[in-house]
């Protein structure tokens, strides 16, 4: 990063504000309300409702700006279940809940053991991107974006680790999220309070969406996908669904059209595929790579 950009970290007036708060939390003292303190420097101001606006505007610019001082400009989005893990750690999840005699927990992973295949293949595909763009000129290059949590999103994170590459992590404040998994890029794991602005920064550089078989928060991203580029807000860009037999079970399109909801058309806009090589192969013909 350019040294330009953060000189005004170590402006002695900044320094000072901070660290009056820092001052706080270390012994742990309550703040109070302080008309006297720097208003950028005053989590009680920023946190007030009035102020929604610009935590809003922070959580837009902060990560937008670290992407670019890092050259991320196009994006592979990949979203998946949360709860399927590698076959490993499935295997040690099952002995722990069956030593602690929890048969609920150990049924429960004994079933989301099946789909540990889904994690291989998603850290397959991420190896796959990071491959093609490492000796791509900055403008050509791919870099795997996720949710930054477990799951397919670490495996996605974890598959362009290893294929050398670096890959970015939009982690989202939730009771029973974990921290960002531990192959996002540090300099590109961000957290976020609004699932709107984190939206948006999936959408923002995304040349691609690939989504692996999951619950709600995959569906949710993945009809935001669908909607934003059936009605043109967003460039059209390949929708590739993983996983044919859980897509088709769990959604009918054809339907859909049948019942005149959705134009025939709309269906070609998804693409179902089983291994990781059929995801890439689907963007590059989207883009003649």
């Amino acid at each position: 990063m350019d040294n330009n950009s953060t000189h005004d970290l170590h402006d002695k007036r900044l320094a000072d504000a901070w660290a009056t708060l820092q001052s706080h939390a270390d012994k742990g003292l309550p703040l109070h309300t302080d008309p006297s303190r720097l208003a950028f420097a005053d989590p009680e101001f920023l946190l007030r409702r009035e102020t929604r606006g610009l935590r809003m505007q922070l959580e837009l610019m902060k990560p937008d700006i670290e992407m670019r001082a890092h050259g991320i400009e196009n994006t592979v989005v990949v979203f998946g279940s949360a709860r399927f893990r590698s076959e490993e750690e499935s295997g040690a999840l099952i002995a722990q809940a069956e030593a602690a005699g929890d048969s609920v927990a150990a049924e429960r992973w004994r079933k989301l053991a099946r789909s540990s295949h889904y994690y291989e293949k998603a850290r397959a595909f991420g190896k796959l991107v990071a491959q093609y763009s490492n000796d791509r000129e900055p403008e050509d290059k791919l870099f795997v974006c996720t949710g930054g949590g477990p799951g397919i999103m670490q495996a996605a994170n974890r598959g362009a680790y290893e294929g050398g590459g670096i890959s970015v992590g939009l982690a989202i404040a939730l009771p029973m999220e974990e921290e960002a998994n531990p192959y996002v890029t540090p300099a590109l794991s961000f957290k976020f309070h609004y699932f709107a602005i984190r939206k948006m920064h999936f959408m923002m550089r995304a040349k691609a969406l690939v989504a692996f078989p999951g619950g709600f928060g995959t569906l949710d991203e993945l009809f935001e996908v669908i909607t934003l580029v059936q009605t043109r807000k967003a460039k059209p860009v390949p929708i590739v669904l993983f996983g044919s037999d859980y897509w088709k079970q769990l959604i009918n399109f054809e339907f859909l059209a049948e019942e005149g909801v959705i134009s025939p058309n709309d269906v070609k806009l998804i693409e179902y595929v089983d291994a990781p090589a059929d995801a890439w192969d689907a963007i590059k013909r989207f883009y003649k790579l």
